[in-house]
């Protein structure tokens, strides 16, 4: 069989894009390698969303070129947003790459494979509007019991500092029947975790006509027996509604987290990000949600440093996340993107002035997190076990319901034995900045 080298950047959504190129790969015959070398094509699905995520998606293209150069590998293929940002120059920039798809055009990776050649370069590129449903091949990358689910492509929103609709399109959302056929088939091959993703998981059915919501998507996937967890990733704060929370509080396979970025707090800034606010301040936003009868783990991130941003509207921030108490957090600096409004915009803030604010935020963060984590010790909580732990095979490693995969912490268990993606119960015994330790309850006891 013809062998395929694939490398994955960028977030989870990208990820779930991989696993479409990955089905498509797969359909064609080749058989999937972790190692480039000795590989007939290699594939990079890329990252451009800042220019860190633009330099790491450079440095592995060139270093897979070096590798065909050499004659490790046969062809190599570039996929996503990074060429989507900066289209029809990197034909001349990286002469080795053999093609080049863009976000809207991922689905022509079959074709792409069975017209290749060394000596004319492919490259497709056009407004996004591709969007894979049910129908598409997918090879699941995640573990065998946790998937994601993207329910929609693109973003519609105007937010100053973002290049995002402009790599990914405008916001389109997959049908309701489409995503439970879909959720079906993972729960039939024993998925019990499914992380809904999206640019705007909460702006789910209002492009369709008549608009539906993301309460309808859900009370239809709540419906499919054997799915255990459902959670939801990369909500807006403006779309969260009564309706949603009231759903949390009354379904329990419906995990009780909530994955919201705020961005900021001070409403001028807010202002000046494109993320102007609406009937309630983003304080009262959260007290919403802290008010349900069901404790709702709050996610969030927040970016420091934007253009203008004064010392005193950085304390109300600070001020604002000790109140707050949020249970998960995330801190960004601010990057200036060109194409991006916000990336011409004065008063930028010096960068050691910015790193100083992101390592102050997360230190309060820290405080937060550890006294959070204290009052889960004497309690029982459901884990789902993922494995040994990479650190020691003396430990197995899990997460909880209000931990998403990959950006929260985990549940170190020290005690007691479980079969990998298997539910059991866990006595906390011990609780660190981010992890908790704990070990399996018996049957019987507790």
């Amino acid at each position: 069989m013809p062998k395929a080298f694939f490398i994955n950047l960028g977030c989870v959504k990208n990820l779930v894009d991989s696993e479409y190129i990955l089905g498509r790969i797969k359909e064609q015959g080749y058989d999937l390698i972790d190692d480039p070398i000795g590989a007939d094509i290699a594939i990079v699905n890329t990252c451009a969303f800042i220019r860190p995520a633009v330099e790491e998606s450079i440095d592995t293209i060139l270093e897979l070129a070096r590798l065909k150069d050499k004659g490790h590998l046969t062809y190599l293929f570039v996929v996503g947003c990074f060429v989507q940002r900066y289209g029809r120059k990197l034909l001349k920039e990286i002469p080795e790459v053999d093609g080049w798809l863009g976000t809207g055009q991922i689905h022509r990776i079959g074709g792409i494979l069975t017209t290749k050649s060394a000596n004319n370069p492919i490259f497709f590129i056009d407004r996004p509007r591709f969007l894979a449903d049910h129908t598409a091949p997918r090879a699941q990358t995640t573990p065998f019991y946790s998937a994601y689910l993207k329910i929609a492509e693109g973003c519609s929103h105007h937010c100053s500092y973002c290049i995002i609709p402009s790599l990914r399109g405008s916001f389109r959302s997959r049908t309701i029947d489409s995503l439970c056929i879909e959720t079906k088939h993972m729960v039939e091959r024993g998925v019990k975790e499914i992380n809904l993703v999206a640019q705007d998981t909460t702006s789910y059915g209002h492009d369709f006509d008549p608009p539906c919501s993301l309460e309808d998507l859900l009370v239809k996937l709540l419906a499919i027996s054997g799915l255990h967890w459902l959670r939801i990733l990369y909500a807006h704060p403006n779309h969260l509604t009564e309706g949603m929370l009231e759903l949390i509080d009354s379904e329990e396979t419906l995990c009780p987290y909530l994955d919201v970025p705020i961005q900021h707090v001070n409403p001028d800034i807010l202002r000046a990000m494109g993320r102007p606010l609406q009937a309630e301040s983003i304080p009262q936003f959260v007290e919403k949600i802290r008010k349900r009868s069901r404790k709702i783990t709050l996610r969030t991130t927040i970016m420091v440093g934007f253009p203008g941003e004064t010392e005193k509207q950085f304390k109300e921030l600070c001020n604002f996340v000790r109140e707050a108490k949020f249970e998960r957090l995330g801190v960004f600096a601010f990057s200036p993107e060109k194409g991006t409004h916000a990336a011409k915009l004065k008063n930028s803030i010096p960068q050691s002035v910015v790193e100083d604010r992101v390592q102050e935020l997360m230190e309060i963060q820290a405080e937060i997190s550890r006294n959070i984590n204290k009052e889960l010790v004497g309690k029982t909580v459901p884990v789902i076990v993922e494995g040994l732990s990479p650190e020691t095979d003396l430990l197995l490693t899990g997460r909880t319901a209000t931990m998403a995969p990959d950006v929260d912490g985990q549940v170190l268990i020290n005690e007691g034995t479980a079969m990998v993606g298997e539910i059991v119960s866990v006595h906390i015994t011990e609780a660190h900045t981010y992890d908790l330790v704990g070990s399996i309850e018996r049957r019987g006891e507790g």
